[in-house]
């Protein structure tokens, strides 16, 4: 009976599984180290306010007062929203936009007070993100992010080819056999490691998609040509950005409206109440840009920062009235960004509270186990003077399945296509005329 470990196909996918592997692992680890600590955002959030909290509330002033005494602190600044505290105790958050492009969130005690301030880039969690989503290197960054995450689909799909048990019983299969110890017990820890969590993975790789440059820009165009629009996307893709919502930037560069309100911001902050919104809820003000930079247009409006997408909602008030004229969920969006809604959510562990956030943490946990025990299996059976890929099959003719799998994830991953071909011209044209680098490699070098 012919070995499966030596047929074309298991060697060919071996080989991708290798390299896309050996591509990946820092940004495993690294990407999962951050993601799982960003799905701590709100928890992340309120330690940092935990001086904002438990204030003084008696001889209170209304929120229009509360903002006031922010732009008093911050001399030519615009305001871009009000956050309403959640305790009676805690300060407001007055989000500026300073003269020199900055932001800032004012905390305001009860009494009217300044308490503190703080730039929202700043914080833990938006430099979490950054790291997350762009490696703090900007757009390339968020490029190579991308081309990580879709490398890191072809290892997990080729992953689960390695792993499929081919009659073999469900020891090392299901789960581990640890106690044969040594080089078995380390491949096991591996592929039941990497079957287990392949599910999770693969849904948390695809649901980072929207979020990308490259990927998401392709995504809006053939959003926007079939039609599958009812109102913006509450998700940033298409740039080089981070997972937290806000682009600071872009609110920055859009002043709101001139002309003042006839209705006080407290009369919102009063009908506010009546929403049970989730928190973090947000008034902005007439023609205060949103949460994406583009302009709200000329109401009040009532909505949420909470990251559980579902959730969310938009209630509009006429500046001169306090008549409510717009309101806008979930549902009233088109079905596509239902589904990349709620798959964001899931992403940044907010769609079923805590629970999400430990099944976040636990899956991060098993993909940094799956990076760890890969680079030690490679370590062990690494030679002295070559990387130790898997050797090349000899009937490379057998491989047309493999080449349209690859042609079809090509599609669907544009940096996955670019790559490959780039990948094929340095395969085809010059290791192979480089001798020493081939045979390092396990190419075959030309004569």
């Amino acid at each position: 009976m012919t070995d499966i470990k030596t047929a074309p196909l298991y060697r060919t996918i071996w080989r991708w599984h290798f390299y896309a592997g050996l591509f990946v692992i820092p940004f495993v680890l690294l990407l999962s180290l951050t993601g799982a600590a960003y799905l701590f955002k709100p928890q992340l959030d309120r330690w940092q306010e935990r001086g904002w909290r438990g204030l003084p509330a008696a001889e209170r002033v209304d929120a229009d007062a509360q903002v006031a005494a922010a732009l008093a602190a911050f001399p030519g600044a615009s305001f871009h929203y009000y956050r309403i505290p959640e305790a009676s105790g805690d300060a407001a958050v007055v989000h500026l936009a300073l003269p020199d492009g900055g932001m800032r969130d004012v905390a305001v005690s009860p009494r009217g007070r300044v308490v503190g301030a703080a730039d929202p880039e700043t914080r833990i969690s938006a430099w979490l993100a950054r790291i997350h989503s762009s490696l703090l290197i900007g757009r390339a960054g968020g490029l190579l992010v991308e081309l990580a995450a879709s490398w890191a689909i072809v290892m997990i799909l080729t992953g689960l080819y390695l792993w499929w048990p081919r009659g073999r019983g469900a020891a090392g299969v299901v789960w581990p056999r640890l106690s044969l110890g040594g080089r078995t017990a380390l491949r096991d820890l591996h592929s039941v490691t990497g079957f287990w969590v392949s599910g999770l993975a693969l849904v948390l790789l695809l649901t980072a998609l929207p979020w990308t440059d490259v990927w998401a820009s392709g995504f809006r165009t053939v959003r926007a040509e079939m039609g599958w629009v009812a109102g913006a996307p509450d998700w940033k893709g298409g740039a080089a950005g981070h997972h937290a919502a806000h682009d600071h930037r872009a609110m920055a560069m859009a002043a709101p409206s001139a002309a003042p309100p006839g209705v006080p911001l407290a009369t919102i902050v009063l009908r506010a109440r009546s929403e049970a919104l989730p928190p973090p809820v947000i008034v902005q003000p007439p023609g205060a840009p949103n949460l994406f930079g583009a302009p709200n247009g000329d109401v009040w409006t009532l909505t949420t920062q909470t990251q559980n997408r579902p959730l969310v909602r938009k209630v509009g008030y006429d500046p001169a009235t306090g008549i409510e004229v717009s309101r806008s969920g979930f549902a009233d969006k088109h079905v596509i960004d239902r589904i990349v809604g709620i798959g964001i959510a899931w992403h940044e562990g907010a769609l079923f509270g805590i629970v999400s956030q430990l099944i976040g943490v636990a899956t991060a946990l098993a993909l940094v186990t799956l990076a760890i025990s890969g680079f030690l299996l490679w370590r062990r059976r690494k030679p002295e003077a070559a990387l130790g890929a898997p050797p090349l099959p000899r009937d490379p003719a057998r491989l047309k399945g493999v080449a349209a799998i690859v042609l079809l994830l090509a599609a669907l991953l544009p940096l996955l296509a670019a790559s490959l071909i780039l990948l094929w011209i340095v395969d085809r044209l010059v290791i192979p005329r480089l001798p020493r680098l081939a045979r390092w490699l396990g190419v075959r070098a030309l004569a």
